[in-house]
């Protein structure tokens, strides 16, 4: 019997999600209370180049997921060789940061520590990727355990010690060992077997597929490092971090299509994605508003001098959402794929796949974002335009991302049959405006801003409270999906109980 239950696992999965969202946003509130606007905008920096030293980690991650989900005995063999992969990826890192930190004029120590980070990524990359093929839902424990963990070492390093953004990088470093440990304890299972180097043969012929899949994503995420090199600056850097921290918020809801993937790999139904979909228009919805309604009140509590970037929020909430549904298209795509069961597929039959086709459009997306935020970059000049400056780039990055979405809707169609339930869907979202609008009013009118992050966070959490169960009150009341699913969530929490 499958250990994957897809509505069960997504369900828990944005819960975990969303628990992190909070100890998150409280690990990025320390984080930007203490350090400078500079250092803040190192540690952005620092995370757009990291992206270029995992890009090789997809080779066996990728795999992995495929092969556990369809019950192949690579486990042991991954993880050794993606623990090994990261020397090549420690090698990335230096070469590609010791030039930019040069351009940018940044402390190369503190650049070349963070190199710390890439083992660990790794070791937990490919760990995650097993988990996820074979028992979805526990992967949750590991990112609980990461994100508590990152809080209190931050205290400990930061705090108490005072070592500023070294202190940051060594909290993350530490805190992925608990995640790593619990990880591999609970992948025990599938891992206790043969080291098998006709896997590494078959990862390394195929390389390609999951690492020209991976190229897009990383010139998405090394955005940051294009602006750093060009414009010979940080600050607007910390202010798009900052945004993004905020406006990204709909991101979680990805995980909600966690067990999706391997669930298709395994000979799932087709009716898994129509039920996932409306779970994720459910939810996303929300969320989206949340981040808008909030953007004001959000970068004040991380910090009152990014409230400026609140309208940066808006495309980057729009943007989020849009790459989360491409997300959701594409795994699902991809679960339906059986081109690498075959043993014979050639080049060619892998380059007609769906395991390529998704990643190309992305690739042409990400060049044109890619090309646009360069030329702009370079012509840009003066740090008195910087919110304008960071307010074109997500815009660019909202309008690149629409006409991949629109295909995507177009290729889902072809391979799914979908029977959407549009008059919940405008429900969802009228109930969304509503609350939202009720939302901003009482923000404007009643909320005090307290530049102690303490003493205004007490005071914004009962709106947040508020909005969050109004949407799903009335949501329930109105909405017969809403409704049952409320019940099968009360449910399963007194099954918990009562065991």
């Amino acid at each position: 019997m499958s250990n994957i239950r897809v509505t069960y696992t997504g369900l828990i999965s944005f819960a975990t999600n969303l628990i992190s969202v909070i100890t998150g946003l409280i690990f990025v509130i320390m984080v930007t209370r203490f350090l400078t606007v500079e250092e803040f905008g190192t540690w952005g920096l620092i995370s757009g180049l990291i992206a270029y030293a995992v890009i090789i980690s997809p080779v066996v991650c990728y795999w992995s997921t495929r092969e556990v989900a369809r019950k192949e005995k690579s486990g042991k063999t991954a993880i050794t060789t993606n623990s090994s992969l990261s020397i090549v990826g420690i090698t990335i890192y230096l070469i590609i940061s010791y030039f930019v930190a040069k351009q940018s004029g940044l402390d190369e120590s503190i650049i070349i520590f963070s190199a710390i980070l890439i083992p660990v990524i790794f070791l937990n990359d490919i760990l995650i990727a097993i988990i996820k093929g074979w028992k979805t839902h526990s992967l949750n424990y590991g990112l609980l355990s990461f994100e508590i963990s990152k809080i209190l070492f931050l205290v400990i390093l930061v705090f108490v010690f005072d070592l500023g953004l070294f202190g940051v990088i060594l909290t993350v470093f530490l805190a992925y060992i608990p995640s790593i440990i619990i990880l591999f304890i609970l992948n025990l299972p599938v891992i206790k077997n043969e080291f098998d180097i006709n896997y590494i043969k078959k990862w390394f012929r195929l390389f390609w597929v999951p690492t020209y899949r991976q190229i897009p994503n990383t010139i998405l995420l090394t955005d940051v490092v294009i602006f750093s090199a060009i414009t010979g600056s940080v600050v607007g850097i910390a202010y798009f971090t900052a945004a993004r921290t905020i406006g990204y918020l709909v991101d979680h809801t990805r995980a909600i299509a966690q067990a999706l993937y391997p669930k298709l790999l395994e000979g799932g139904k087709q009716q898994f994605l129509q039920e996932n979909l409306m779970l994720f228009l459910f939810l996303s919805f929300p969320l989206v508003s949340s981040s808008i309604v909030f953007a004001k009140a959000g970068l004040f509590l991380l910090n009152p001098i990014y409230v400026v970037a609140s309208p940066v929020v808006i495309f980057l909430a729009l943007r989020a959402f849009l790459i989360a549904l491409n997300s959701n298209f594409f795994l699902s795509l991809q679960g339906l794929e059986k081109v690498d069961l075959e043993k014979k597929s050639s080049f060619k039959d892998y380059a007609k796949s769906q395991l390529m086709l998704h990643p190309t459009l992305q690739l042409i997306r990400s060049g044109i974002y890619f090309g646009i935020l360069a030329v702009i970059f370079f012509f840009s000049s003066g740090e008195e335009f910087m919110i304008e400056l960071i307010s074109i780039w997500a815009l660019i990055g909202l309008i690149v991302e629409i006409p991949l979405t629109v295909y995507m809707i177009k290729l889902v169609k072809i391979q799914f049959t979908l029977n959407l339930d549009w008059i919940a869907i405008c429900k969802y979202l009228a109930i969304t405006i509503l609350v939202s609008l009720l939302t901003y009013y009482l923000i404007e009118n009643f909320l005090e801003f307290n530049e102690n992050a303490i003493e205004f966070l007490i005071v914004l959490i009962p709106y947040v409270i508020f909005s969050i169960t109004l949407y799903f009150v009335i949501s329930a009341l109105v909405e017969r999906r809403a409704k049952i699913l409320a019940k099968k969530i009360i449910e399963e929490v007194n099954s918990k109980i009562r065991r």
